[in-house]
């Protein structure tokens, strides 16, 4: 019966065009707002490494000043000191950790006929591969060995090396990057996470877009003196040089924890305040704040990656869609309520309330079908022109099957649910009173 029901459906949609076609497009506007602005995000509030976010933590130690101090505010700053970042990699806590910093310099090309140009990277340490599961198309990182012994060692991205090398695997060449010799032991394949959550401070290229072109050793980046690329911190006085500056309370550098299971995060914040309690005892922590710890998608949540209005141009775009759905349920009420002689006819035959109820339910089905489908190419091309708007738009304004599913399904039940008050008043059709009008 459902079959005849639909076929039914099919066939009614042509006998009244240009209303049926009105609220079709009226559906599909609604759907293709909702679906257009629930698609960017979907894609910038994902989870970007699912099977690990909750075991990847970033610790959050406030350094500042007692001047000015408000117990329980948010700090001004979400990175930490090159003295603290030293102290937790000494102390082994998690299966894995590593330092970050944003470095950039000059690259000279092997071949004579490309010219020198800038490439802005990462100083990590040999942990920071495993630990964000980067995929390499050759060679591999460095090791612990060359970390501490602070060999010139750089990974660069597939674009990077394809643009100094072509094709060939450049494994083992050396290269002039920075005016020092570094040896290339690997490249990583096409990876870029979104949002890129291994470096949402100071991000080459945003959050969101742009890609880190070279990696190097944090020890080795320390031992150049490589000023941080990014924003820099800095509370009270140092003292003069580069020595200085990493002995101080400037902030510049990202931290990041792996634990073996979700349960030695407890564990691993008790040590950090345990060490934050040795470090005032030490003179140096001037705040009572207890130090924080964030997983993934609460550090991109404390960062607020995804903005409020993104968050509200999304509950704006549903109530637009409420208000096509009022639209679309005055159409229908007036596509079903000239069928109330065939109504009272169906129902002098013998049909039952449910039978009509569930015959016009789906042809409003049916129109939400139709309504979807249209409405899946108007926010396919409603995503192409937010895309041309800028290269962050770009990278998120695209679908993925689980949002072109929900854009059907959407459509279904918006459509279904402005059926209801139709439907049921087209059951109410009194047979005898249609019959006599006839």
């Amino acid at each position: 019966m459902f079959r005849y029901y639909f076929l039914l459906g099919v066939r009614n949609l042509r006998r009244n065009p240009a209303l049926t076609a009105l609220m079709v497009l009226t559906l599909a506007i609604g759907v293709a707002a909702s679906i257009s602005t629930l698609t960017i995000l979907h894609v910038m509030s994902g989870d970007p490494i699912p099977h690990k976010s909750q075991r990847l933590l970033v610790p959050l130690i406030d350094n500042g000043p007692s001047r000015g101090y408000v117990p329980g505010a948010k700090p001004n700053d979400n990175q930490m000191s090159y003295r603290d970042a030293v102290n937790l990699t000494a102390s082994g806590q998690g299966e894995r950790r590593t330092a970050v910093y944003g470095v950039a310099g000059a690259i000279e090309a092997a071949r004579p006929d490309l010219p020198v140009e800038d490439a802005n990277g990462l100083a990590v340490e040999n942990q920071y591969f495993a630990m964000f599961e980067t995929p390499f198309l050759y060679g591999a990182g460095w090791s612990e060995a060359e970390d501490k012994g602070k060999t010139k060692v750089v990974v660069l991205s597939r674009k990077k090396s394809e643009k100094l090398f072509g094709a060939e695997n450049p494994v083992g060449k050396r290269m002039r990057m920075m005016n020092e010799d570094f040896q290339i032991i690997g490249v990583l394949d096409k990876w870029n996470p979104l949002p890129r959550y291994t470096h949402l401070i100071n991000g080459n290229g945003g959050s969101l877009s742009g890609e880190d072109e070279m990696f190097i050793p944090f020890s080795v980046a320390i031992a150049l003196q490589l000023s941080p690329n990014g924003n820099t911190t800095c509370q009270g006085d140092s003292n003069p040089g580069f020595q200085g500056f990493l002995d101080s309370e400037c902030t510049w550098i990202q931290y990041w924890f792996e634990t073996k299971n979700v349960a030695d995060r407890a564990a691993l914040k008790d040590y950090l305040n345990s060490y934050m309690s040795e470090q005032r005892k030490l003179g140096r922590f001037q705040r009572q704040q207890p130090a924080q710890l964030f997983n993934v998608m609460e550090w991109m949540n404390w960062l607020e990656i995804v903005s409020n209005d993104t968050r509200l141009s999304v509950w704006l775009s549903f109530g637009f869609l409420l208000l096509c759905l009022v639209n679309t349920v005055g159409l229908l009420l007036a596509k079903f309520s000239v069928r109330a002689p065939e109504v009272g006819v169906r129902r002098a035959l013998g049909a039952t309330q449910g039978d009509i109820f569930r015959q016009f339910l789906v042809e409003a089905g049916v129109i939400g079908i139709a309504g979807g489908i249209t409405g899946l190419l108007v926010a396919l091309g409603s995503l192409a022109l937010i895309a041309k708007q800028s290269k962050d738009l770009a990278v998120v304004a695209h679908m993925d099957w689980s949002m072109l599913a929900l854009t059907i399904v959407m459509a279904l039940v918006a459509s279904l649910l402005a059926g209801l008050l139709p439907t049921w008043r087209a059951c109410q059709v009194t047979p005898a009173i249609q019959l006599k009008s006839q």
